[in-house]
Formats: structure tokens, C-alpha cells, sequence
């Protein structure tokens, strides 16, 4: 059986945004036993040079839910000026995506399948089919991005894995 496009994007993203909440809820957990308030993880980076922890947490909603409206409307662009969330904004921002997502009907996502997407930003364009949009563009910034929200959260000593990472796995049943 050929993997479809609600497959590789909406379960790939759910699985993901669901790791995704699961560690934000323990770090917030840690922080709280640490006595850290959440507002000081909020703006905290990496680097210098890379955007902070709420970025990281709000490109994954765009990169998940965002690029599914992106595939339906044929253009993806990067996000404009999102809210200042706190960690409790950041927490509700990725469970309203994942519910979202959740009442995705597979049929109505795999109707996208083979269509024209054109990631813009400004004036460059770059054109995929949505398949491959998935795959090469979307996917790989998700990750990017719960891995350095992760990270960040890591960086503060909270005390989760790589389990905690991936989320729920589709296992053969």
C-alpha cells in the first residue's frame, strides 16, 4: 500500500505536534519544581543568532496546520508576525492546531494529491507538488523546530528523552 497524502503530512504532523505537547507539558512541569518562570524560556535561544523558544514552537504549528491550509490555498509562505504568546499561549497554540488537524477527514486531504504548491517568500518562488512539498520542505522544518524547542527545554534540565520526542508511533496492528 502506497503511503497517501494525509498519511505523510496531517499523521505525520499529529504524531509530532502530540510529542510536541507532551514535552512542553513536562517542561513546564520541570520549571515549575525549579522554581524558572516560563516567561524567561519564552524569548531564550540556543545561539544568539537564532530565534527564540516561541518561534520554534509556533513554526511547528505553521509547518504542520499552516502548510496544510498552504497546500489547499496552492501557496505556502513563511509566517507573518505571530502573537507573543507565554508558554501557556505556546501550549493552547499547539493543541487548537492539533485539534484542527484531528478533524482533517483523510479523503479530503488526499483530494490535494499531485497539486501545484509554490512556496513564496517576497519575490522567489520555488514550485513542488504537494507530495513532495511534504516530504523536502515541511517535514524537515517541523522537525527542525519541536527539535529546538525541545532543545531549549533540554537546556534547562528537563527531564524527558527522545520517547518524549516522537510522540504516539504508528505501530502495524
Amino acid at each position: 500500500m502506497a503511503a497517501s497524502l494525509y498519511d505523510l503530512s496531517v499523521a505525520s504532523y499529529l504524531q509530532t505536534l502530540t510529542g510536541v505537547t507532551g514535552f512542553l507539558d513536562k517542561g513546564l512541569a520541570h520549571l515549575t519544581s525549579k522554581n524558572i518562570d516560563p516567561a524567561t524560556i519564552v524569548e531564550t535561544r540556543l545561539y544568539p543568532d537564532m530565534l527564540p523558544f516561541r518561534f520554534q514552537v509556533q513554526a511547528v504549528v505553521h509547518q504542520s496546520l499552516g502548510v496544510i491550509e498552504g497546500i489547499k490555498r496552492g501557496v505556502f509562505a513563511p509566517p507573518g508576525d505571530a502573537p507573543a504568546h507565554d508558554y501557556a499561549g505556546l501550549q493552547k497554540h499547539v493543541a487548537d492546531a492539533r485539534e484542527t488537524l484531528a478533524k482533517l477527514a483523510p479523503a479530503d486531504v488526499n483530494a490535494f494529491e499531485g497539486r501545484d504548491v509554490i512556496f513564496q517568500f517576497r519575490d522567489f518562488k520555488m514550485p513542488f507538488t504537494a507530495e513532495n512539498f511534504v516530504l523536502s520542505f515541511s517535514l524537515p522544518n517541523l522537525h527542525f523546530h519541536a527539535t529546538t524547542a525541545y532543545d531549549i527545554l533540554r537546556m534547562q534540565g528537563a527531564p524527558f528523552g527522545k520517547r518524549d520526542y516522537l510522540g504516539p508511533l504508528r505501530l502495524k496492528t
